[in-house]
């Protein structure tokens, strides 16, 4: 008999999705730098065991978001400007190599599949569906990302996004706006087997993207702590 799986597949997925809602709390600012995460409270809060929670605090760790402080608790390290800065760097770098390569490797099919989720994105704005138009334009990303036929890149390229919480992207003033701008000259470059153009597009999408949610966070306070000026006033 074969060895049973380490995790299952169930199993796996509650830890992924501990690890959203934590990673939501501290980007939000609902939990800031030195504020404790207790698995208890979380299991109580999401209605599930204490060991799918402790496994989704594990893989936050690795990230850096918190760090395990032996009978207190998972400590919250905090997310600063240039953490927020160079993800999306990280990834505008990633995603632009992909949409090069997409460009190339595109079929005609894809491309047209592509240009009706473009279509679609934008008849969902117009409808004022968030939930429906953020979700369509993870499916363009997605879509590139997968045409390049790099699995790999892909993969690395998941990761890290995996670390901003999608739901911030339909909500930060200008994001919408900006992905009606990019999107279709994104595609007009893939279609038209331009490389260069499609990833200087697609960086330019993810860093002005990143330079909006460094500006939301900044409305949210998430970084008052860590103001310099702050700490005066509280000296």
């Amino acid at each position: 008999m074969e060895p049973l799986p380490l995790y299952s597949a169930p199993r796996r997925q509650l830890s992924q999705d501990v690890a959203s809602y934590v990673r939501e709390q501290i980007i939000s600012g609902r939990k800031r730098k030195d504020d404790f995460f207790r698995i208890e409270a979380i299991a109580k809060a999401m209605q599930i065991s204490s060991t799918p929670v402790r496994e989704g605090l594990l893989l936050l760790q690795l990230e850096g978001f918190v760090k395990l402080e032996p009978r207190r608790g998972f400590r919250v390290v905090g997310v600063s400007r240039q953490d927020v800065h160079d993800i999306f760097w990280t990834q505008a770098l990633l995603a632009g190599e992909l949409a090069a390569r997409a460009a190339k490797a595109m079929s005609v099919e894809d491309c047209a599949r592509l240009e009706e989720l473009v279509a679609q994105h934008v008849a969902a704005v117009e409808r004022g569906s968030e939930a429906e138009h953020t979700r369509l334009a993870h499916l363009f990303h997605r879509a590139i990302n997968l045409g390049a036929n790099s699995p790999r890149l892909a993969i690395l390229l998941g990761t890290l996004t995996k670390q901003l919480p999608n739901r911030f992207y339909g909500m930060i003033e200008g994001q919408v706006k900006g992905a009606l701008d990019y999107h279709p000259r994104i595609f007009a470059a893939v279609k038209a087997r331009d490389g260069e153009a499609a990833r200087g597009l697609m960086q330019e999408h993810l860093m002005s993207g990143g330079e909006m949610l460094i500006a939301y966070l900044e409305g949210q306070d998430i970084w008052r702590e860590d103001d310099p000026a702050m700490k005066e006033v509280q000296a």
